[in-house]
């Protein structure tokens, strides 16, 4: 799970990875291209047209992008068109969705970008997570009493870890896309000069946030109309944003981490009262992952690695699941025993996962399946296991702000990425003279053991607050193999992230495609607050009462929750598709 060194820019990294990996891509090629050969011997025997075959079998010949905004999805395609590959896409998406879908992304704050390079089979997650400032403490957030202040740990420049999407994209222009920088970030910069007009979801999110923005003028100033949520259709201009894009795409990443703007976010959240310094901004550094990989009855699963929790999660689950016959189970025993494997897999996140690079996290042995044997044992068939007869405690709700990409190129070049800012409009602080708002994401760690945060998730000394370190997060893009077909898959939704690909997964390995896979109706359990929380018509009310004489406490919500995005590339039949959630008004799904 270490880093991978960078040596050559367009990122040809095999000799630096791990001895293991390196040989499970070799026979992944090898099983892959094997047939390939033996249909190009026969095939020059019988005078046929090579080349054409073996390009038309090896490559999907369209490109799919399923992002949570239109205009991000057509940038996307605009950049694709201009003759970048996937990843220079995946630049164009992130940078606009910073600028329209500030609710969720944005440069001031982070995530996870999951790339598979098609031309040699490569697979990295790029670490764009944000990173604790020098002069942060365990117990910044406590107040006198030994009690987490909730709002200086979520609203306002104290909240903000040091951004770390502005880098991740720079770093992906130089060592994977085909395009610049500069090439690839003019989408965003024409729409924060031109706006983008508000639509449902910004909205909502405005309202629910409005009081704590209008404590900064320039979020309020930005945001706000006279003051109040402006109606729906009006036209929002980010004139300062623009300039700093601009910057970045004429200098780049230095500007922002070393320059002019860096001096101006550092003054900025340091006379509103944050810790921020120069130094950190320009101590601040992508990592390279190798990403999670797990197998799941013929199916191979490429997903997100620490500081994610969502990779080890998912392998723990399916490990789990692999021991049950789901395919052929009535609707409530198949509910009852994922419940218990997310029960399980929550449990873990809280005890073990964090920052690798300052925690020895234990992933081999929660990704064993030996280990996922000892867990099925523990789950009875008929009946619930009650959460306070395994480590932890604790409960909070939770909302989903956050927002996740599919993409794939006509080449099959994957990416699947996860961006955030925590919550809702992130810390809701504005540094004047920037147009963006700064990231929350100080509250993804654990200011007390076994105190949740604001999505009801536990941690203890894992994940703690310490200088220099990457909060753990649910983040899972992930990609599917196997049966002649490739998913990518992912979605926002807080702590139930997790479990929303799970679903997601299981239902791709059903033979659904991603129209499916995203509209499914979605249930989850993270281990505490001990219930099953439902989407309304997750279950039918028979369902509920059989699952609560099981022992289970099942919460159906008034309200749906994620917003999944992604796309399917059948290699059998050639078919690509692409599914944007319909519980997003503005997502978009667009094959070309």
């Amino acid at each position: 799970m270490g880093k991978i060194s960078s040596t050559d820019r367009r990122g040809r990294r095999l000799s630096a990875r791990s001895k293991t990996a390196t040989n499970t891509s070799a026979a992944r090629w090898l099983a892959r291209t094997l047939p390939f050969l033996l249909i190009a011997g026969m095939a020059m025997l019988a005078g046929w047209p090579v080349a054409q075959a073996q390009d038309s079998a090896a490559k999907p010949g369209k490109a799919a992008i399923a992002s949570a905004h239109y205009m991000a999805t057509e940038a996307g395609h605009e950049i694709l068109a201009a003759g970048g590959n996937a990843f220079d896409a995946a630049i164009a998406v992130s940078s606009v969705l910073a600028v329209v879908e500030q609710t969720s992304s944005g440069i001031g704050g982070g995530g996870f970008w999951l790339l598979h390079r098609a031309e040699d089979d490569f697979e990295v997650m790029i670490d764009g997570r944000e990173k604790a400032p020098g002069a942060a403490t365990t117990d910044m957030y406590l107040d006198a009493e030994g009690n987490v202040d909730r709002d200086l740990a979520v609203n306002g420049p104290l909240a903000a870890g040091i951004p770390g999407e502005v880098a991740a994209l720079a770093h992906i222009a130089e060592n994977y896309g085909r395009l610049s920088l500069a090439e690839s970030l003019q989408p965003a910069i024409r729409i924060a000069r031109e706006g983008f007009p508000v639509y449902e979801k910004f909205h909502t999110m405005l309202g629910w946030k409005k009081d704590v923005i209008k404590r900064w003028p320039a979020a309020s100033e930005a945001f706000l109309l006279d003051g109040e949520v402006p109606p729906m259709g009006h036209v929002i201009k980010l004139p300062d944003m623009a300039e700093v894009l601009e910057a970045v795409a004429e200098h780049g990443p230095d500007v922002f981490y070393r320059g002019e703007i860096a001096q101006r976010l550092v003054d900025g959240v340091r006379e509103a009262g944050g810790i921020w310094t120069m130094e950190d901004m320009a101590a601040y550094n992508v990592v390279e992952r190798e990403p999670i990989r797990t197998e799941y009855l013929g199916y191979e699963l490429v997903t997100a690695s620490p500081p994610s929790s969502g990779g080890v999660a998912i392998a723990t689950m399916l490990n789990i699941l692999e021991g049950y016959d789901l395919e052929n189970m009535d609707r409530v025993p198949r509910a009852h025993r994922v419940a218990e494997a997310m029960r399980r897999a929550y449990r873990d996140r809280a005890l073990f996962l964090g920052d690798p690079d300052f925690y020895d996290v234990p992933v081999e042995r929660l990704t064993n399946q030996y280990y996922a044997d000892g867990l099925r044992a523990s789950i009875h068939p008929d009946k619930a296991t009650p959460s306070d007869m395994l480590p932890g405690n604790a409960d909070r709700t939770e909302r989903e702000d956050t927002t996740h990409f599919s993409i794939m190129d006509a080449e099959g070049n994957l990416v699947a990425a996860t961006l955030t800012v925590n919550l809702a409009f992130g810390n809701a602080f504005m540094v004047p003279g920037t147009g963006f708002v700064l990231n929350n994401e100080m509250d993804d760690f654990s200011a007390k053991p076994g105190v949740p945060n604001a999505f009801g998730l536990i941690g203890f000394e894992a994940n703690e607050i310490q200088p220099g370190k990457r909060p753990l997060s649910s983040m899972s893009p992930t990609i599917i193999r196997g049966q002649d077909k490739v998913g990518v898959i992912g979605t926002p939704g807080g702590s139930r992230i997790i479990t929303m690909v799970l679903l997601g997964i299981l239902d791709f390995m059903d033979g659904n495609d991603p129209e499916h896979w995203v509209s499914l109706p979605r249930y989850h359990h993270q281990f505490v607050p001990d219930h099953i929380s439902a989407e309304p018509d997750a279950f039918t009310p028979e369902e509920v009462a059989a699952l609560e004489a099981m022992g289970h406490t099942v919460e159906v919500s008034s309200r749906r929750w994620g917003n999944m995005h992604g796309v399917l590339w059948n290699q059998e039949t050639g078919a690509v598709s692409a599914g944007s959630d319909p519980r997003s008004d503005a997502g978009k799904a667009i094959v070309r």
